[in-house]
């Protein structure tokens, strides 16, 4: 390896927004996420719901107009 050319690599904390902390070796300092393992619907296996049926309504009221010529 070539010296003076590679990143200084060191041990760092990862932190989640629910509060979760790992402590890894990384080429960054303290690195935060909004998401992990911890709190991850597909890990918990809870599903959080999304709003998705007024984004339908509006859609449909939006195009109206031309499914009705059809």
């Amino acid at each position: 390896m070539k010296p003076d050319i590679h990143p200084n690599y060191a041990e760092t904390t990862i932190k989640c927004a629910c509060g979760h902390t790992v402590d890894v070796g990384s080429t960054r300092k303290d690195i935060s996420v909004e998401i992990c393992s911890k709190c991850h619907p597909f890990f918990t296996g809870k599903q959080k719901l999304v709003d998705t049926a007024g984004r339908i309504e509006r859609f449909r009221k939006k195009y109206e107009k031309f499914q009705n010529k059809s």
